[in-house]
C-alpha cells in the first residue's frame, strides 16, 4: 500500500481526460464476440480493463496491443473475435477468469461464459465476492444450471450450463449491469427473448451505452422504457467494426469539481454529445452556480464569484460513480444540500455512502447519512491537517485528492494506489496541474 501528502496547492493547467472505463468494457466484450478482426482505439490500461480483457481471451478471443500515443498509459487493441456461435463444442473444458476487484467484468461474463462449452470458475479480490449476485444465481437455478458460490468477501464462483431463451425478470434498482450482461448474451441464442424489470430503470445511461454499443456491432435491440422491456431477437451474430473510444465523464467530474471550486483546469477529450449518465455532473455544479464553459474541444468549470450555492435537491440514483466528488462540492456550497436515493453506493468498492461523510467530515464538512441520503450543510473551507482514508476505493481517492486543494493544512490519503483500478495515470495528472505530493509513504 501506498500513502501519499499533500500540501494544498490550487491546480492550474489542462488535463487529457483519459478513455471511458464503461465505454471500453463494452467495446472490448462486443470485438471479442464478433466474427473477424475489429481494431478498438483509445483504450487505457486500468486493472479494471485489464481483467475484461484477460478474461475475454480465456474465452478465445485474440487481443493485441498496439501503443497509442495520444495518451499516456494508453493501448490501441487489435481484436480477433472468439465468434461462440461458430465455436467447436468441446467437452470437459474447465476455464478460470480472474475478475479482480471490477464489478463490470464479473456481471458482465457470467452470463456471456455460457455461450462457451464446458465450466467457468470466476476468481477476485476485495470485496467483489460480497457484491449482490442474487439475479444470476436466481436466473441459473430456475433454469437448472450450476452455481456454486463461496462464502464471504473472496470471489469463488463456479458455474456450468447454458443460458436459454425466454423471458427473464430483473429487477432495475439493484445494478444495470446484470442487464448489459444479459443484453450482451441473449441475442446469440437461438430463438427470441425478453427481459421484464420489475422495478424503475437506475442508471439508465449505461443501459443506453450498452444499447449504443450494441448496434455499433451489428445487434438489435428494442427497448421500451415506459414498459420496462427489452425485446431481443435471437440468431443474431456481432459483425467485427473499429472503434474509438471517448473520454470518460466520470474521471473528468474530478477536475470539473476542482474547477467549480477555483482551479483553473481545463478538460480535453470528452464528447459533449456523449450519452454517458455521468455528465450529469454538468447539471449538478450548475445547479449550485457554476458556469460550465466551451473552448474549442475544450470544457471548464469556473466557480461564481461568491462562491458555491447549496439549498438544493440533486438525486443521485442515475450516477453514483460521481456522488463522492459531489458531495465534496456541496460541503463548499452555502446551504442545505440533500442527494438522495443513494442506497446503492453501499455495494460499491466501499461503502460508498459512510465513506463519503466519514472521510469529509474528517476534514471539517458538516455532512451526515440519513437513511439512504447525504445531507450536507454548507461550510467556508474545509481544515485539512489530517489523516483520511481511501477505502481501497478509487473514487474515494481521487475525490480527496481535489478536497485537498481546498484545505488549510496538508493531508494525508491512505492506500492511494487504489486509483490504479480505473485511472492510472490520476496521481500523474494531478501533479502536472501543480497538485504538491510532498511525501509518499510506502507500507508493508
Amino acid at each position: 500500500m501506498s500513502d501519499i501528502r499533500i500540501q494544498p496547492q490550487k491546480l492550474s493547467g489542462i488535463v487529457h481526460i483519459p478513455p471511458s472505463k464503461s465505454m471500453a468494457h463494452r467495446v472490448v466484450i462486443a470485438a471479442s464476440l464478433s466474427e473477424g478482426q475489429s481494431i478498438i482505439r483509445n483504450i487505457q490500461l486500468s486493472d479494471d480493463i485489464i481483467a475484461t480483457i484477460t478474461g475475454m481471451r480465456t474465452l478465445g478471443a485474440r487481443i493485441d496491443q498496439v501503443p497509442d500515443p495520444k495518451i499516456d498509459g494508453g493501448v490501441s487493441l487489435m481484436i480477433h473475435g472468439a465468434n461462440p456461435t461458430g465455436a467447436q463444442q468441446e467437452t470437459g473444458i474447465v476455464r478460470e477468469i480472474d475478475a479482480n476487484e471490477s464489478g463490470s467484468t464479473l456481471r458482465f461474463l457470467v452470463p456471456i461464459s455460457s455461450l462457451f462449452p464446458g465450466e467457468t470458475h470466476f476468481i477476485g479480490r476485495g470485496k467483489l465476492g460480497s457484491r449482490p449476485m442474487t439475479i444470476y444465481e436466481e436466473i441459473y437455478r430456475d433454469q437448472g444450471l450450476s452455481y456454486r458460490a463461496g462464502i464471504g468477501d473472496l470471489l469463488d464462483l463456479q458455474l456450468a450450463g447454458s443460458l436459454k431463451p425466454g423471458t427473464y425478470t430483473v429487477a432495475g434498482n439493484v445494478s444495470s449491469q446484470f442487464i448489459t450482461g444479459l443484453l450482451f448474451t441473449l441475442p446469440l441464442l437461438e430463438e427470441d427473448s425478453q427481459i421484464k424489470l420489475t422495478t424503475e430503470l437506475e442508471s439508465v445511461g449505461y443501459i443506453y451505452l450498452t444499447l449504443d454499443v450494441l448496434q455499433h456491432f451489428g445487434i438489435q435491440v428494442h427497448f421500451h422504457r415506459a414498459e420496462g422491456l427489452f425485446e431481443i431477437p435471437g440468431g443474431q451474430s456481432y459483425q467485427a467494426t473499429d472503434y474509438t473510444v471517448e473520454g470518460d465523464y466520470s474521471q473528468a467530474a474530478f477536475f470539473l469539481v476542482a474547477g467549480a471550486l477555483g482551479n483553473d483546469v481545463m478538460i480535453e477529450g470528452l464528447d459533449k454529445d456523449s450519452a454517458q449518465g455521468d455528465k450529469a455532473i454538468m447539471d449538478f455544479l450548475q445547479a449550485f452556480g457554476a458556469e460550465i464553459v466551451e473552448q474549442g474541444d475544450a470544457i471548464q468549470a469556473l466557480a461564481p464569484a461568491g462562491g458555491l450555492t447549496g439549498g438544493v435537491t440533486l438525486d443521485g440514483s442515475q450516477c453514483p460513480d460521481i456522488i463522492p466528488v459531489t458531495a465534496l462540492a456541496s460541503c463548499l456550497a452555502t446551504g442545505e444540500t440533500v442527494i438522495e436515493h443513494l442506497e446503492r453506493l453501499r455495494i460499491k468498492e466501499s461503502d460508498r455512502l459512510a465513506a463519503t461523510a466519514e472521510e469529509l467530515s474528517k476534514l471539517g464538512a458538516s455532512i451526515e447519512v440519513v437513511d439512504d441520503s447525504l445531507v450536507i450543510n454548507g461550510v467556508a473551507s474545509l481544515n485539512g491537517q489530517a489523516e483520511v482514508w481511501s477505502h481501497k476505493d478509487h473514487r474515494m481517492a481521487m475525490m480527496l485528492a481535489v478536497a485537498s486543494t481546498v484545505c488549510s493544512e496538508a493531508i494525508l490519503i491512505q492506500d492511494s494506489e487504489c486509483v490504479a483500478k480505473s485511472y492510472p495515470e490520476f496521481w500523474q495528472d494531478f501533479q502536472k496541474l501543480g497538485g504538491m505530493i510532498d511525501e509518499w509513504r510506502m507500507g508493508e
